[in-house]
């Protein structure tokens, strides 16, 4: 087995076994991941490749968005700031502006920082320990 065939192993067994809370920390990293590569084909005024990773950006935001219960106020507002987020992007895209694209990274990793600390208190809490997430 060559070790591409196993990395992809190892992540397909990752989201197989994934707690729901490790699956959004997923799609948080992959957001910031392809935001990250958005912005390297920006600054090499690569058209196409500044497209592909925006576009997969957003798609991570909107399926965020889908499955976000905003029947709370903290709901409702998470649904404003990804909107927010996913607009910026359409701007960074549209415009070529790296000001946009840096304020959906900023949210996106507050996104992630602030779900990380959850799930690591919950599992302080449900297993007495702590733990990497």
């Amino acid at each position: 087995m060559s070790t591409a065939q196993m990395q992809a192993t190892y992540k397909q067994n990752a989201l197989k076994t994934a707690s729901p809370g490790e699956l959004t920390l997923m799609l948080y990293n992959g957001c910031l991941k392809f935001i990250k590569q958005a912005e390297q084909a920006m600054s090499a005024e690569q058209v196409e490749e500044r497209n592909v990773y925006i576009t997969k950006a957003q798609n991570i935001i909107r399926e965020l968005m889908v499955t976000l219960k905003t029947d709370s106020e903290v709901g409702t507002n998470m649904m404003r700031m990804y909107d927010f987020a996913l607009n910026r992007l359409i701007d960074a895209n549209v415009k070529n502006e790296l000001t946009a694209l840096k304020e959906a990274e900023e949210i996106m990793t507050e996104f992630r920082n602030t779900w990380k600390e959850v799930i690591l208190l919950d599992r302080k809490q449900r297993h007495g320990v702590g733990g990497q997430a």
